[in-house]
C-alpha cells in the first residue's frame, strides 16, 4: 500500500503542465480502449503525430497539449492502475 501512496504523491508533484512518462500515456490509452488512429482522429492530427505525442518524441502545441493533459488526467481518474509510474527493473541491466 506503501508504494502505491507513493506513486500517487509522485503524480501529484508534478506540475500540472507536464506529461507523464510515455509509458504511462500508452497505459492509459489502451485502459480506454481507444486506438492511436481514434485518438488522433478526435485531436485533428494524422495517427503518426500522435503517435509521437505518446512515445515521448514530440509534444502537442498550445491547444493540443492543453487538451491532451486534460485526456490524461481524466484518463488517470478513471484508470487509476495505468496511471501508476513503475520502477525500471535493476536486475535487467
Amino acid at each position: 500500500m506503501t508504494e502505491l501512496f507513493e506513486a500517487v504523491d509522485s503524480l501529484l508533484s508534478r506540475p500540472a503542465d507536464a506529461l507523464p512518462p510515455p509509458d504511462v500515456r500508452a497505459r492509459l490509452r489502451k485502459a480506454s480502449g481507444l486506438t492511436q488512429e481514434e485518438v488522433a482522429e478526435a485531436f485533428g492530427v494524422h495517427r503518426m503525430a500522435f503517435l509521437r505525442w505518446e512515445n515521448g518524441h514530440s509534444t502537442p502545441h498550445r491547444k493540443n497539449r492543453a487538451a491532451y493533459l486534460r485526456l490524461l488526467a481524466g484518463w488517470a481518474e478513471k484508470y487509476p492502475e495505468a496511471a501508476v509510474l513503475t520502477e525500471p527493473n535493476r536486475e535487467a541491466g
